[in-house]
């Protein structure tokens, strides 16, 4: 369903694009009108751009630069058509789950996506740790819209396997944007001290987002800031649940603003610069911090 959801997406774009392309045509023959036609694909970039500049106001006890912003926007385009027009839609079975036969080197990890993406934004972590032989499951968390709480079983089925196929190896959590709620409501239902080595969450909205009014279904309901689902998560959490996370997080977010909401109390937090909300997917520093983690044995050699 959610690959669905975004080839759809992908053909209404190319759809506008076209159209205003054959009416740009007839008007005025091959001229610079019809060339402009073609920035249509791309209209969402000055829409993004606003976001982006917003974070000046949004954030404005912790403003990022102007150059962090544009940096991050820029980055932000390029990885948003890589993953919302290829790696989602056509590419999420590209690269499956791995199940080596043993784990005497690296740790078992467990991928979580964000709101209305699948298992495909995980596809270059997939490809270079299945190839170094890392135990890995990434999930599809659907249906798309639905709550958060939908979600927990699926994550608990996929980390039981793989306390049975390694025993004794707790694996790590690497959870984007809602990925990361999700988790928090795994652990309120399934979750205990010393099942999980750690949680990694990448822009989470562990306070909500003001983007949330914008958001369909239930998840993006539950996601709001104040919203009830996330006090009654929050009431029910043990206080030493946050020394299990850690939270980056980037003041040039765009999604999850203003920036503290993507820290959790307690836990430890680290900043990424001029990074935005996809682009923590793909942040080396967040790739190395996770690869460390991942290791039983002396570092050899890093994925991709």
């Amino acid at each position: 369903m959610n690959a669905k959801l975004q080839r759809w997406q992908l053909f209404l774009r190319l759809l506008a694009t076209l159209g205003l392309m054959v009416v740009t045509w007839r008007a005025f023959g091959w001229g610079p009108e019809f060339g402009l036609s073609v920035l249509v694909f791309w209209a969402h970039a000055p829409v993004m751009l606003l976001s982006f500049v917003a974070l000046r106001w949004v954030n404005r006890q912790e403003a990022p630069s102007w150059f962090a912003l544009l940096r991050a926007w820029w980055q932000e385009l390029l990885s948003l058509d890589l993953v919302f027009a290829w790696q989602q839609p056509w590419a999420h079975q590209r690269w499956p789950d791995s199940s080596p036969s043993s784990s005497t080197r690296f740790r078992p990890v467990v991928f979580l996506h964000g709101y209305t993406c699948n298992r495909g934004l995980w596809n270059p972590w997939l490809r270079g740790l299945s190839e170094q032989g890392v135990p890995v499951r990434a999930l599809t968390m659907e249906p798309a819209f639905g709550s958060i709480d939908a979600y927990v079983d699926g994550i608990e089925t996929a980390i039981q396997d793989l306390e049975q196929r390694y025993p004794g190896v707790q694996p790590v959590i690497v959870a984007h944007s809602m990925g990361g709620l999700a988790i928090r409501a795994w652990y309120r239902k399934h979750g205990r001290k010393g099942r999980l080595t750690r949680i990694l969450t990448l822009g989470t909205p562990h306070g909500g987002t003001l983007w949330a009014r914008f958001g369909r279904g239930r998840n993006g309901q539950e996601m709001r800031r104040g919203s009830l689902w996330l006090k009654e998560l929050t009431a029910q959490e043990a206080l030493s649940l946050a020394a299990e996370f850690d939270c980056y997080y980037s003041r040039c977010d765009q999604i999850v603003c203003p920036v503290e909401t993507a820290r959790l109390a307690g836990a430890r937090a680290f900043e990424i610069e001029a990074t935005g909300h996809l682009g923590l997917v793909f942040h080396p520093r967040i790739q190395q911090d996770v690869w460390r983690l991942l290791q039983l044995a002396p570092e050899g050699a890093s994925p991709d």
